[in-house]
């Protein structure tokens, strides 16, 4: 078993930044996809941004060129770096990971508010 943690939400201006953090209780160690999601009031949770353990990313378009995901050294945390916030950004981020191929873990974070807000 793994637990995920998130940190670094908020409120924010538009047009600031926040950095999201999804600590590991250990290690991520093999094959992996770390997914951050976000639901906002009365819509669709959406996949925000996604990691593979082989290093390929992938983004919605609604975010694509401000948001960037990565990883530490350790592999033990993801990041989320939200720059030039948008009012439509405001939602509950969640770390989602997927570990195993075929899948045999699948966690989730327990969510964390962002609001951007003037």
């Amino acid at each position: 078993q793994v637990q995920f943690v998130e940190s670094g939400g908020g409120l924010v201006q538009p047009g600031g930044s926040l950095r999201l953090s999804c600590v590991a209780s250990r290690r991520l160690l093999g094959i992996y996809t770390m997914g951050w999601y976000r639901q906002a009031p009365g819509k669709q949770r959406e996949l925000v941004a996604s990691l593979t353990s082989a290093g390929y990313t992938n983004y919605a378009d609604s975010v694509k060129g401000r948001f960037t995901i990565s990883r530490d050294s350790a592999e033990s945390t993801v990041y989320l770096q939200m720059n030039s916030l948008k009012p439509d950004d405001t939602a509950v981020y969640s770390c989602n990971a997927r570990l195993g191929v075929p899948l045999e873990y699948e966690y989730w974070g327990q969510g964390i508010q962002v609001t951007v807000s003037s």
